[in-house]
């Protein structure tokens, strides 16, 4: 992958941000054979070069990214008041890619094939044409046949909050290293909801990778963040619960994912396809990408390879599904603490693949069924009438 001066501004694909979702399309593109001869530009002002972020994901096939899958799970820990089971996986596993190892990968596998070049600039502005997408930048104009953008919406320009839910998925989790024996490197620990809820969603996540070594995250479902203490407090007090005293923190995690129903279109005219959370990849009720952004990438390669174009749809997303994230970010955001009863009857009723299945947007309308009836109804009712209404719930 070139990033000397820029000599030929035509391309076939531009590729607008270098972060998982620009990375992963670039890397289908550079695996499937009937596109080698398609010039590739990648526009992104910084590469990145630090362990910024983790991606967990449970998969009952195969990806390409296996072989820097950091660790995997072969059971799961669901916690709640007065119910606690540990769950082993059968069809799936539950992995984590470290966000630096995915990082250099890709950027290692594009950096000797002459069909990709990049280019450290910011895209200011990107356009349909009569014939492709243009991408204005400071260092000039780039033309392409069609242009993917993987740049975060701007959600806070977009607002509508009197017909859409706006929540966050955040977090601030500890890589620690313990004195002591204190993890099951073999489980794990799906959601936690011990712990206070304080009329939010909020659950410990850990991902062991040995007996004296984790990942510990504090996760809330809400409309704001917290002060940095309050996470930190929270981790301090699940980790003492399991006897952890001494501890180093070897790494710290941050983030905020939106969780929301405002519309996140696939497409921008004829010639520019959305990616990632601009494409709305984040699943909208949990929060989960990596595996969306993939099946994504996956769908676009092959309609490119197939008939020379992206499909339509762009996505393979069904209404359904989109209706029932809907109804839960309806009852998160204006009575959050159900959340951990919903999880519970999920988990208590259902067998975990199914649970799984569901959320991948796998299932029958049989077993949409069975996860609908598994819970309590009342809520998800009163969420439809405001669906209905098209007026979000509040407290």
């Amino acid at each position: 992958m070139s990033s000397a001066t820029i000599t030929m501004p035509e391309y076939d694909y531009l590729i607008v941000g270098g972060g998982a979702a620009g990375l992963s399309l670039a890397y289908h593109i550079s695996q499937e054979t009937r596109l080698a001869d398609k010039r590739v530009l990648l526009l992104e002002p910084e590469a990145k070069d630090q362990n910024d972020r983790t991606w967990s994901f449970w998969a009952d096939e195969p990806s390409l990214f296996d072989g820097i899958v950091a660790h995997e799970w072969t059971q799961l820990a669901f916690r709640s008041p007065g119910f606690e089971r540990v769950i082993p996986l059968t069809r799936h596993r539950y992995k984590m890619i470290r966000g630096l190892d995915f990082y250099q990968f890709v950027r290692t596998a594009l950096a000797n094939n002459p069909q990709f070049t990049s280019l450290a600039t910011t895209v200011t502005d990107l356009q349909n044409t009569a014939t492709g997408a243009v991408a204005q930048t400071p260092l000039g104009e780039f033309r392409g046949q069609y242009a993917f953008d993987s740049r975060p919406p701007d959600l806070a320009q977009l607002r509508r909050p009197e017909h859409y839910r706006y929540l966050l998925q955040h977090f601030v989790g500890w890589e620690v290293e313990t004195e002591e024996d204190a993890f099951d490197p073999e489980t794990q620990e799906f959601m936690d909801f011990r712990g206070a809820q304080h009329q939010e969603a909020r659950f410990m996540y850990v991902l062991p990778f040995s007996k004296r070594r984790a990942l510990v995250e504090y996760t809330l479902f809400s409309a704001e963040t917290l002060p940095q203490a309050e996470y930190e407090a929270a981790m301090r007090t699940y980790l003492q619960g399991l006897g952890v005293i001494n501890f180093r923190v070897e790494a710290v995690e941050i983030g905020a994912i939106p969780m929301t129903d405002h519309p996140l279109p696939a497409t921008v005219g004829a010639h520019i396809f959305n990616l990632g959370t601009r494409a709305g990849r984040a699943k909208p009720s949990t929060g989960y990408a990596f595996k969306r952004i993939q099946a994504h990438s996956a769908r676009l390669v092959a309609g490119l390879a197939t008939t020379g174009h992206p499909p339509r749809p762009a996505t393979a997303d069904q209404w359904q599904f989109h209706l029932f994230d809907t109804l839960l970010l309806d009852i998160m955001q204006r009575q959050g603490e159900q959340t951990s009863r919903i999880f519970t009857e999920l988990f208590r009723r259902n067998p975990v693949e199914r649970i799984f299945d569901f959320l991948d947007e796998r299932t029958s309308w049989v077993e949409n069924f069975q996860i609908m009836n598994s819970v309590t109804p009342w809520p998800f009712l009163r969420s439809i009438w405001h669906v209905v209404r098209r007026r979000p719930g509040q407290r």
